[in-house]
């Protein structure tokens, strides 16, 4: 089986940064990428600088099958994204005439102003990503997927993406997990595991409820029958320090 593609996430937004807005797409890209069989291997934050947006634009490109951007992009002054992404391939940033058009037709006469027509500047030879919760599109040029930050337009957005990106084998999990158990009681062997299934991420994930604590230990992949194994010697590690192994995540 060939190596599955993988992906990066830039969050652009000055408002991210400073907790006025929270991330509210990086729980679904990471979900919908991996069921894709596109493991989501970095999420960076960032403002919006121009150096900044462009020198993460080039650094991530190069390192992943597929970078997706989300911020920047509407109308006002500090949406740069879209012409940060034009210089971070070195090409003009243009009206796109596709997405001109269906923006001109979506006003009334004289309210496309030149602030929406930023959204259908873009840079030159971008692929539009439609979506149906708003008209102003998103783009793909080369490996960058550049949506909306506004979750439902972004979802729209990766719903239409989503049918054109190259995939791999879906990535799938099974976890277990134990109350009163702490981590540091089962993480020497735990690393043994891990060693035994170097093709599987094999995570260990402290909780608390209800007063209590605990641990939950995910194994992550794209071969169910490593996933079973795997499950199978935790499981089984657990009920050798004397405590009780339970499938799944804690209620």
């Amino acid at each position: 089986m060939s190596e599955n593609p993988t992906a990066g996430l830039l969050v652009i937004g000055n408002e991210v940064l400073s907790g006025r807005t929270q991330d509210a797409n990086t729980r679904f890209l990471a979900t919908g990428l991996g069921a894709l069989g596109i493991p989501l291997r970095e999420v960076r934050i960032i403002p919006d600088v121009a150096p900044v947006i462009i020198g993460a634009v080039n650094e991530m490109r190069a390192r992943f099958t597929h970078l997706f951007t989300t911020g920047g992009i509407g109308p006002t002054h500090d949406d740069i994204t879209s012409e940060c992404v034009a210089q971070a391939f070195g090409v003009p940033w243009e009206p796109h005439p596709e997405a001109m058009r269906i923006m001109a037709a979506s006003y009334p006469s004289g309210d496309f102003n030149a602030a929406r027509q930023r959204m259908a500047t873009m840079p030159r030879g971008a692929t539009l990503i439609e979506n149906e919760a708003s008209i102003a599109p998103g783009f793909t040029i080369g490996n960058v997927h550049v949506m909306a930050g506004v979750r439902r337009i972004m979802q729209s957005m990766f719903r239409t993406l989503e049918r054109r990106l190259q995939r791999g084998a879906p990535i799938v999990s099974a976890s277990v997990h134990a109350t009163d158990l702490r981590e540091g009681r089962i993480a020497e062997a735990l690393g043994r595991i891990q060693a035994k299934f170097p093709m599987l991420d094999i995570c260990s994930y402290p909780f608390e409820r209800n007063g209590g604590y605990g641990v939950t230990i995910v194994a992550k992949g794209t071969d169910p029958a490593e996933i079973d194994q795997a499950i199978a010697a935790v499981t089984a590690l657990i009920a050798s320090a004397g405590h009780h192994p339970m499938e799944g995540e804690p209620a």
